[in-house]
């Protein structure tokens, strides 16, 4: 990988240059995850997790960007809830970040890697049993 730290998008270099934050990407791609129906949070860190505890919305967690020079490649790391088709929510979860990005920034994405890293049960149906 190289050391890029922003995304040159601009092809006309006569108006100035247009560059793209791995930030930008992974924001857009956490928005664009938590649309998808049937996914319940993506899984962030201990830091993004104190930060929404303080009220301000982390919405790039769970999200990581790699810039290299063969393309953009995304992991995303998600809670999916209890019950539903986990490859089916997946591709819905690549096509919403890849058409979302395509919209906003006219990037072509080398890979989009969904990882599901826990399932949420619902609490309601856990105390309905109990009884």
């Amino acid at each position: 990988m190289s050391d890029h730290t922003v995304l040159n998008v601009s092809e006309d270099v006569n108006l100035g240059k247009v560059e793209i934050a791995p930030v930008v990407i992974e924001v857009i791609a956490g928005i664009a995850t938590n649309e998808v129906a049937g996914v319940s949070s993506t899984r962030g860190n201990f830091a993004s997790g104190v930060v929404e505890r303080f009220g301000k919305k982390a919405h790039g967690k769970g999200i990581k960007v790699e810039l290299a020079d063969t393309g953009v490649a995304i992991d995303v790391f998600v809670v999916l809830d209890y019950g539903v088709s986990i490859p089916a929510i997946a591709e819905k979860v690549q096509e919403n970040i890849r058409q979302a990005l395509k919209n906003m920034t006219a990037l072509e994405i080398q890979e989009i890697n969904v990882h599901v890293v826990a399932m949420k049960m619902d609490a309601k149906d856990e105390m309905d049993e109990e009884v």
